[in-house]
Protein backbone atom coordinates (compact mmCIF):
# COMPACT_ATOMS: atom_id res chain seq x y z
CA UNK A 1 0.00 0.00 0.00
CA UNK A 2 1.64 3.60 -1.42
CA UNK A 3 1.73 6.33 1.39
CA UNK A 4 -0.43 9.09 -0.33
CA UNK A 5 0.02 12.91 0.86
CA UNK A 6 -2.16 15.10 -1.22
CA UNK A 7 -1.53 18.77 -1.32
CA UNK A 8 -4.58 21.41 -1.88
CA UNK A 9 -5.76 25.23 -1.24
CA UNK A 10 -9.42 24.95 -2.56
CA UNK A 11 -12.65 23.34 -2.35
CA UNK A 12 -10.81 19.57 -2.69
CA UNK A 13 -13.15 18.31 -5.05
CA UNK A 14 -9.96 16.39 -6.87
CA UNK A 15 -8.75 15.28 -3.47
CA UNK A 16 -12.67 13.79 -2.74
CA UNK A 17 -12.29 11.75 -6.12
CA UNK A 18 -9.10 10.64 -4.96
CA UNK A 19 -10.26 9.53 -1.56
CA UNK A 20 -13.35 8.02 -2.39
CA UNK A 21 -11.46 6.02 -5.07
CA UNK A 22 -8.85 4.89 -2.04
CA UNK A 23 -11.94 4.49 -0.19
CA UNK A 24 -14.13 2.30 -2.71
CA UNK A 25 -10.74 -0.08 -3.41
CA UNK A 26 -9.42 1.08 -6.89
CA UNK A 27 -6.54 2.61 -5.34
CA UNK A 28 -3.74 0.34 -3.66
CA UNK A 29 -2.45 3.29 -1.43
CA UNK A 30 -3.78 4.94 1.44
CA UNK A 31 -4.14 9.01 1.99
CA UNK A 32 -1.91 8.91 5.32
CA UNK A 33 -2.53 13.59 5.28
CA UNK A 34 -3.67 16.34 3.47
CA UNK A 35 -1.69 19.56 3.56
CA UNK A 36 -3.90 22.37 3.13
CA UNK A 37 -1.62 26.31 2.76
CA UNK A 38 -4.46 28.33 3.84
CA UNK A 39 -7.26 28.11 7.18
CA UNK A 40 -11.13 27.40 6.13
CA UNK A 41 -10.35 25.37 2.93
CA UNK A 42 -13.09 23.33 1.82
CA UNK A 43 -10.78 20.15 0.94
CA UNK A 44 -9.56 20.10 5.37
CA UNK A 45 -13.58 19.80 5.31
CA UNK A 46 -13.65 16.85 3.33
CA UNK A 47 -10.55 15.11 4.76
CA UNK A 48 -12.16 15.41 8.05
CA UNK A 49 -15.52 13.89 6.99
CA UNK A 50 -13.18 10.98 5.66
CA UNK A 51 -11.22 10.72 8.81
CA UNK A 52 -8.29 11.42 6.81
CA UNK A 53 -4.95 13.59 8.50
CA UNK A 54 -4.94 17.10 7.84
CA UNK A 55 -1.69 19.52 8.49
CA UNK A 56 -2.11 23.02 7.96
CA UNK A 57 0.94 25.07 6.64
CA UNK A 58 -0.79 28.75 6.67
CA UNK A 59 1.72 30.93 3.68
CA UNK A 60 1.12 33.97 5.21
CA UNK A 61 2.08 32.41 8.51
CA UNK A 62 5.90 32.43 6.82
CA UNK A 63 7.85 35.82 6.20
CA UNK A 64 9.71 34.23 3.19
CA UNK A 65 8.55 31.26 0.72
CA UNK A 66 11.99 29.53 1.47
CA UNK A 67 10.38 29.80 4.95
CA UNK A 68 7.35 28.16 4.06
CA UNK A 69 8.95 25.37 1.90
CA UNK A 70 11.59 24.33 4.87
CA UNK A 71 8.29 23.40 6.83
CA UNK A 72 6.83 22.01 4.30
CA UNK A 73 9.77 19.85 3.22
CA UNK A 74 10.40 19.16 6.93
CA UNK A 75 6.87 17.32 7.28
CA UNK A 76 7.38 15.75 4.27
CA UNK A 77 10.60 14.29 5.56
CA UNK A 78 8.09 13.27 8.72
CA UNK A 79 5.20 11.52 6.41
CA UNK A 80 7.39 10.14 4.47
CA UNK A 81 5.42 9.70 1.03
CA UNK A 82 5.54 7.36 -1.61
CA UNK A 83 3.71 9.45 -3.64
CA UNK A 84 2.89 13.54 -3.35
CA UNK A 85 -0.47 14.49 -4.95
CA UNK A 86 -1.19 18.07 -6.15
CA UNK A 87 -5.02 18.66 -5.62
CA UNK A 88 -5.39 21.78 -6.29
CA UNK A 89 -2.55 23.43 -4.62
CA UNK A 90 -1.93 26.53 -5.96
CA UNK A 91 1.72 27.70 -5.18
CA UNK A 92 4.57 26.53 -7.31
CA UNK A 93 6.70 23.89 -5.25
CA UNK A 94 10.78 24.88 -4.36
CA UNK A 95 13.14 22.84 -6.76
CA UNK A 96 14.22 21.10 -3.76
CA UNK A 97 11.04 19.51 -2.84
CA UNK A 98 10.51 18.88 -6.44
CA UNK A 99 14.02 17.44 -7.19
CA UNK A 100 14.14 15.52 -3.65
CA UNK A 101 10.44 13.57 -4.75
CA UNK A 102 11.22 13.38 -8.33
CA UNK A 103 9.01 10.72 -10.47
CA UNK A 104 7.30 10.90 -7.11
CA UNK A 105 4.93 14.02 -7.53
CA UNK A 106 1.87 14.30 -9.60
CA UNK A 107 -0.27 17.28 -10.43
CA UNK A 108 -3.92 17.74 -12.33
CA UNK A 109 -4.12 20.57 -15.16
CA UNK A 110 -7.32 21.79 -16.91
CA UNK A 111 -5.55 21.54 -20.71
CA UNK A 112 -4.60 19.36 -22.84
CA UNK A 113 -0.83 20.32 -22.13
CA UNK A 114 1.24 21.13 -23.87
CA UNK A 115 -1.63 23.98 -24.47
CA UNK A 116 -2.64 26.41 -22.17
CA UNK A 117 -0.06 25.62 -19.25
CA UNK A 118 -0.07 27.86 -15.83
CA UNK A 119 -3.15 29.95 -15.03
CA UNK A 120 -6.50 30.30 -16.26
CA UNK A 121 -6.36 27.42 -19.11
CA UNK A 122 -9.88 27.48 -19.43
CA UNK A 123 -9.91 31.39 -20.17
CA UNK A 124 -7.05 30.57 -22.66
CA UNK A 125 -8.82 27.42 -24.38
CA UNK A 126 -11.99 29.80 -25.06
CA UNK A 127 -9.94 32.88 -26.40
CA UNK A 128 -8.27 30.90 -28.62
CA UNK A 129 -11.41 29.03 -30.24
CA UNK A 130 -9.80 25.67 -29.78
CA UNK A 131 -12.96 23.08 -30.27
CA UNK A 132 -11.56 20.40 -27.85
CA UNK A 133 -10.33 20.80 -24.58
CA UNK A 134 -9.35 18.36 -21.52
CA UNK A 135 -7.25 17.70 -18.60
CA UNK A 136 -3.73 16.41 -18.26
CA UNK A 137 -2.68 14.50 -15.15
CA UNK A 138 1.38 14.88 -15.69
CA UNK A 139 4.03 14.13 -13.20
CA UNK A 140 5.70 17.32 -11.84
CA UNK A 141 9.15 18.43 -13.17
CA UNK A 142 10.87 21.74 -12.87
CA UNK A 143 8.73 23.32 -15.40
CA UNK A 144 5.09 24.87 -15.41
CA UNK A 145 3.04 22.12 -16.24
CA UNK A 146 5.70 21.32 -18.47
CA UNK A 147 6.68 17.26 -16.88
CA UNK A 148 5.62 13.92 -18.48
CA UNK A 149 2.13 13.18 -19.28
CA UNK A 150 0.53 10.09 -17.93
CA UNK A 151 -2.88 10.55 -19.12
CA UNK A 152 -5.21 13.06 -20.55
CA UNK A 153 -9.36 13.07 -21.20
CA UNK A 154 -10.53 15.01 -23.67
CA UNK A 155 -14.02 17.44 -23.87
CA UNK A 156 -15.72 19.06 -26.85
CA UNK A 157 -15.97 22.93 -27.01
CA UNK A 158 -19.28 24.17 -27.77
CA UNK A 159 -19.81 27.55 -29.40
CA UNK A 160 -21.64 28.63 -26.40
CA UNK A 161 -19.41 27.58 -24.05
CA UNK A 162 -17.37 30.12 -21.23
CA UNK A 163 -14.94 29.36 -18.64
CA UNK A 164 -17.23 27.98 -16.19
CA UNK A 165 -19.43 26.02 -18.33
CA UNK A 166 -15.76 24.73 -20.05
CA UNK A 167 -14.47 24.20 -16.47
CA UNK A 168 -17.64 22.11 -15.28
CA UNK A 169 -17.41 19.91 -18.43
CA UNK A 170 -13.71 19.51 -17.80
CA UNK A 171 -13.78 18.94 -13.60
CA UNK A 172 -15.63 15.82 -14.82
CA UNK A 173 -13.27 14.24 -16.86
CA UNK A 174 -10.72 14.81 -14.19
CA UNK A 175 -12.76 12.99 -11.41
CA UNK A 176 -12.39 10.21 -13.72
CA UNK A 177 -8.49 10.61 -15.19
CA UNK A 178 -7.09 11.82 -11.37
CA UNK A 179 -7.98 8.78 -9.79
CA UNK A 180 -6.91 6.31 -12.62
CA UNK A 181 -3.14 7.75 -12.81
CA UNK A 182 -3.23 7.67 -8.84
CA UNK A 183 -4.03 3.84 -9.26
CA UNK A 184 -1.34 3.11 -12.30
CA UNK A 185 1.34 4.49 -9.91
CA UNK A 186 0.26 2.62 -7.25
CA UNK A 187 0.35 -0.62 -9.06
CA UNK A 188 3.87 0.26 -9.88
CA UNK A 189 2.68 0.19 -13.68
CA UNK A 190 3.95 3.85 -15.10
CA UNK A 191 7.46 3.94 -16.17
CA UNK A 192 9.11 7.23 -17.77
CA UNK A 193 11.32 7.20 -20.28
CA UNK A 194 12.35 11.02 -21.24
CA UNK A 195 9.53 12.69 -21.64
CA UNK A 196 7.31 9.63 -22.07
CA UNK A 197 5.65 7.89 -19.24
CA UNK A 198 5.17 3.78 -21.20
CA UNK A 199 2.26 1.68 -19.27
CA UNK A 200 4.08 -1.44 -17.90
CA UNK A 201 1.08 -4.23 -18.36
CA UNK A 202 -0.71 -5.66 -15.34
CA UNK A 203 0.20 -8.26 -13.29
CA UNK A 204 -1.21 -10.43 -10.76
CA UNK A 205 0.89 -8.97 -7.91
CA UNK A 206 -0.46 -5.41 -9.28
CA UNK A 207 -4.26 -6.08 -8.80
CA UNK A 208 -5.28 -3.12 -6.36
CA UNK A 209 -8.20 -5.66 -4.81
CA UNK A 210 -5.84 -8.49 -3.90
CA UNK A 211 -5.36 -8.39 -0.14
CA UNK A 212 -8.47 -6.21 0.91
Amino acid sequence: MKRIVVLASGRGSNFLAVASAIERGEISGRCIRLIVDRPGTLAAVRAEEQKIPVSLLHYSDFSTKADYEKALSDLLHMLNPDLIVLAGYMRILGLGIIREYSGKIINIHPSLLPAFPGLNAHGQAIAYGVRVSGCTVHFVDEGTDTGPIILQRCVSVAEDDDEVTLADKILVEEHIAFPMAIALFCQNRLKVFGRKVILLPQSSEHNPHEGH
